[in-house]
């Protein structure tokens, strides 16, 4: 049975628990930090079927949460504590007696500090974190506990390792009545962090709107309203989160930014990047260059896209962001939402017209990248919107030279149902079909000249093409229950009647090329491997024949004695008349 969040929130006071819950989050959606934002001052609970299933807005990934809240990198380091305790290793510069008293405020259990403190223990004892028992207090928001700690003087101006003191705690959690005592004992309201954050940093990344407020209106610190290390106001961070209570309250307080951080970014590509559609349209009523780009060229519409927003991305589309801007690194929206897997996106653009012509300076195209990528819903969807099948890229390659190239059957099968160019070479000369024959995909080398022939074909009968349908066609390798017979007579030809050379005299004969001939040539089995080779030209020949509604059994009697190979024809004609008599005699 998994914890309660009420239980949660307890390991949030247990030894390192408020040092680090996104450092030790490898899970989106992790399910500690979940329940202490549920039990956020100012946040409206979520119901309980809600809170079984997971609150939908934890999405965040580790290196996200990480960066956004690098202030507090070290607050919730819950999971060694729920699986070993107290560790001995944390608490080795306490006495025994300050390591209970710790616990007893983590756990806001004034009987037993009363008890120590009679012992006269140091009450501003530091772990080997620099934490006191006042931190523990102040991060479990135990009014009672904080109460009892600075009635007998305990001290408030102490920092942990990471340079959090407990103003920056009271701030987070915001505990208002805690942050006025804490205050009123003489705590240093501008204090600061490693990375530079105040109280005002903390209270706007979790939605303290209350904390804010008596900061900047009762206590008027508004020089707290300053960029962190990262070159990030309140008004930033507050957007990074999404918290739409708080970018509405400090748009009221006149704090409003477009302001960049040191990335580049603002608040405005913040909320669009992690995914906080209201933010955004909060922040659109008051944007002017809805098109600004960070140092990476992105816009906020990039960014909502190559996340995979997409309501982030309707908005700022219809805001009139520019839908075909180019990043520094000339890859657009559509390419963005290519490389993530992000298919409803993709649709979305194309839908809103995005420009599927790469400009000179992208490497690949829409659909090269989709192949890459291996994304075979995305290459359709590009298909039928009529991108180019024969763009080259950079390196003069088509889609299937990529696709060929890596042996991606079902890949290679819809771009050539789709009628791609077989005969363009990339820049060493090779087309799709050397390509594959170089990298020993068979498979892939007799669908290409079965197209090969196939197109051919169908392009000499243009005149005669009524009977021509390509809604069953396919190119792989035929597996049917009708053909199984015919099949099994032509690997018997193949393998036990072909002597070495006598294939390809065949496959001349039935106009394979020079080319088809050398890249089937181009696998080795061993000795034998012509027997092979064979077998595979009789059921390229075979795929062609059927596709031309001929028979294939007269026709290949017919083609053996015109080819010059009377013996093999009477072979066939006896092992097929043989197979006859069997078959009625089973009937019968």
């Amino acid at each position: 049975m998994g914890l309660s969040d009420g239980a949660l929130l307890r390991a949030v006071v247990e030894p390192m628990a408020w040092l680090g819950v996104f450092k030790s989050t490898s899970i989106p959606g992790n399910r500690f930090f979940c329940a202490a934002r549920k039990h956020t001052p100012g946040k409206t609970r979520a119901p309980p079927s809600a809170r079984l299933h997971g609150a939908p807005s934890c999405r965040w990934g580790e290196k996200e949460l990480t960066a956004t809240m690098k202030g507090l990198s070290h607050l919730f380091r819950v999971r060694e504590d729920t699986m070993h305790g107290d560790s001995a290793a944390n608490h080795n510069s306490l006495l025994p007696d300050e390591r209970e008293f710790q616990h007893a405020a983590k756990m806001n259990n004034l009987e037993t500090m009363e008890k120590l403190f009679k012992k006269n223990l140091n009450i501003n004892a530091v772990d080997t974190m620099k934490r006191t028992a006042l931190h523990f207090a102040v991060a479990g928001s135990h009014t009672s506990a904080v109460d009892f700690l600075l009635h007998h003087k305990a001290r408030v101006d102490m920092a942990d390792q990471h340079g959090l003191t407990v103003i920056h705690l009271a701030a987070w959690t915001g505990n208002l009545d805690i942050m006025r005592k804490l205050i009123k004992a003489g705590a240093d309201q501008r204090a600061k962090n490693e990375e530079e954050m105040n109280a005002l940093h903390f209270a706007a990344q979790n939605n303290s709107v209350k904390i804010i407020d008596y900061f900047l209106q009762d206590l008027h610190l508004t020089d707290l309203n300053k960029p962190d290390g990262k070159g990030r106001k309140p008004f930033l961070l507050a957007a990074e989160r999404g918290h739409a209570d708080m970018i509405n309250n400090l748009i009221a307080l006149n704090l409003f930014s477009t302001e960049k951080d040191k990335e580049g970014n603002t608040a405005l590509h913040l909320a669009a990047k992690n995914g906080h559609s209201e933010a955004v349209e909060i922040l659109l009523k008051h944007w002017d260059e809805i098109n600004d780009l960070n140092q990476n060229g992105e816009t906020p519409f990039y960014l909502s896209v190559e996340r995979g927003n997409e309501k982030c991305a309707e908005l700022l589309l219809e805001a009139g962001s520019n839908i075909n801007v180019l990043t520094h690194n000339n890859s657009n929206a559509l390419q963005a939402a290519i490389q993530n897997g992000h298919q409803s996106l993709v649709t979305f653009l194309i839908d809103k017209n995005i420009d599927l012509v790469p400009k000179p300076e992208q490497k690949n195209s829409p659909l090269h990248l989709a192949v890459i990528s291996n994304n075979l819903p995305i290459v359709k969807k590009l298909l039928e919107a009529n991108h180019d099948i024969n763009f080259l890229n950079r390196r003069q390659e088509t889609p299937l030279h990529l696709a060929a190239d890596v042996g991606n059957v079902e890949m290679v099968e819809v771009l050539l149902k789709a009628g791609c160019d077989l005969k363009i070479m990339d820049r060493h000369g090779k087309t799709a079909l050397a390509v594959a024959s170089r990298s020993n995909y068979a498979l892939i080398v007799d669908m290409i000249i079965k197209a090969e022939r196939y197109y051919a074909m169908k392009q000499a009968h243009l005149d005669h093409s009524d009977g021509w349908s390509d809604s069953d066609l396919s190119f792989k390798q035929d597996h049917s229950a009708q053909t199984k017979q015919l099949r099994s007579s032509l690997w018997n030809l193949a393998y036990n009647h072909f002597k070495p050379q006598e294939w390809k005299i065949l496959a001349l004969f039935w106009k394979f090329t020079d080319e088809q001939i050398k890249a089937i040539e181009e696998q080795w089995t061993g000795k034998k491997s012509y027997k092979e080779h064979g077998h595979r030209m009789l059921l390229i020949w075979l795929h062609g024949t059927l596709l031309a509604h001929e028979n294939p059994v007269k026709h290949i009697f017919k083609d053996l004695v015109e080819a010059g190979f009377q013996h093999l024809a009477e072979k066939i004609r006896t092992e097929s008349s043989t197979d006859m008599e069997s078959r009625k005699c089973e009937i019968s």
